[in-house]
């Protein structure tokens, strides 16, 4: 343990700190390549062109969007029980590496399914999903270990800025396989696709590496009891239904990062429903990551500025605007437009969210309200996918669909309204 007696110490406690951020901010670099090159770029392609190619477009929408549903469902039920757990047994990253290992397996499987598969497909997607949401339950919760209260919008601005440039690298590299697949010795663009799976395996696994090893997270009692574990959760449930401020806000983020993580993993389905060209749809997908990372950047400047609730709120209106343009897109210039548009607002929102909801915690309580705070951000993304693709389904008009995105902005920024300004722990 390092004894802080001269300035020479203090400077290297400074140092430590700032390997641990660095180390946190890294695995958001590290997971975002599935984000980007999986949930929302390579295979929703390959679903609709690869494993459900012999169906109506609208059918695979259907499908995309109840494959999404399910491995929200499964998040949602699990992530309050996981916090209260590594709450308990002093475990967040060995919970954290245990979903991690999941998705990186579940990913890299995907490269085998053969042709025509979409329910072994669907299968293998949504325990890779289970895997990156579940693991970000405990991702988040050490946010409070490595970032001291001045800094929590900064730092988590920082990981969102570093996944958009870590999954659009990797999302990069993607791409340059499909579209020139001889080069990089594959004999089609649906081969060199498919290894991409493959890659972003390797890729979540190797950038992992410095969280497991440099942070060290604050160690409480451990308690090996079921029941207590039983107990825990339910008092950490009423401690926040006795919390106004706590409840406000998390049924506005329910709302509206449902309509975030729609748009995430279901705009190239829906750019492909409108017979935009695939290889655009990619194109425009990398832009939205390499303008996210000074956006999100400077999104965290804003949060010090306005504060963080009116920062989320400005997100928000943007991405109402976004949702309302995409009903007029005819080409693939609109597109890349409101790629553009996205790549603004995405990360300011999450990470401002993250900040926000991280100074309504109580003192070592951490994963127990950041795994109620997943819960509600998961389940509610069962909703939007599902919405929007049974109502594509049912109208047989995928801009009908994607209004359903709208809703759950208005409902999620009208709850934020009325939430309490007033922060700090």
């Amino acid at each position: 343990m390092l004894r802080v007696f001269a300035s020479g110490g203090f400077v290297l406690d400074h140092k430590r700190k700032t390997l641990q951020v660095y180390s946190w901010a890294l695995y958001d670099w590290a997971n975002s390549a599935f984000a980007t090159a999986v949930m929302a770029g390579f295979f929703p392609v390959l679903f609709r062109q690869y494993w459900s190619y012999s169906q109506d477009v609208t059918v695979a929408t259907f499908r995309l969007g109840v494959a999404n549903s399910l491995a929200s469902i499964c998040v949602a039920v699990l992530a309050p029980l996981l916090g209260a757990a590594s709450d308990l047994f002093n475990k967040r990253k060995s919970f954290l590496m245990a979903f991690a290992i999941l998705g990186m397996a579940m990913s890299g499987a995907l490269y085998i399914v053969p042709k025509g598969q979409y329910l072994v497909a669907g299968f293998l997607y949504v325990l890779a999903t289970l895997g990156f949401m579940g693991g970000n339950v405990f991702y988040d919760s050490l946010l409070l270990d490595v970032a001291s209260p001045n800094l929590l919008n900064r730092v988590s601005a920082l990981g969102y800025a570093l996944g958009y440039i870590g999954g659009g690298i990797l999302f990069a590299i993607g791409v340059g396989m499909v579209m020139a697949p001889a080069f990089f010795g594959f004999s089609s663009k649906t081969g060199a696709a498919r290894a991409v799976f493959l890659l972003v395996a390797l890729w979540w696994g190797l950038f992992s590496i410095p969280l497991f090893l440099f942070i060290r997270e604050r160690k409480g009692v451990p308690n090996d009891s079921i029941r207590k574990w039983g107990q825990d959760l339910i008092k950490t449930l009423k401690l926040m239904a006795g919390e106004r401020r706590v409840w406000m806000f998390l049924a506005g983020y329910w709302l509206y990062i449902d309509g975030v993580g729609t748009v995430i993993r279901m705009a190239v389905d829906y750019g492909m429903s409108l017979g935009l060209n695939s290889s655009d749809l990619m194109l425009a997908l990398l832009l939205t990551q390499f303008v996210g990372f000074p956006a999100t950047l400077l999104f965290g400047r804003l949060g010090e500025w306005l504060g963080a609730k009116r920062g989320i709120l400005v997100g928000l209106g943007g991405y109402l605007t976004i949702t309302f343009g995409s009903m007029f897109i005819m080409k693939a210039r609109d597109f890349f437009v409101l790629a553009i548009a996205v790549g603004l607002f995405q990360g300011g929102v999450q990470s401002l969210s993250r900040a926000f909801f991280a100074r309504l915690v109580p003192d070592s309580r951490e994963a127990s309200y950041f795994g109620v705070y997943n819960m509600l951000g998961r389940f509610a993304a069962v909703l939007g996918p599902f919405l929007m693709g049974l109502t594509t389904f049912l109208t047989k008009n995928s801009r009908m669909g994607i209004l359903t995105v709208a809703g759950l902005f208005l409902g999620g920024a009208c709850f934020l309204v009325f939430t309490r300004e007033s922060e700090g722990k």
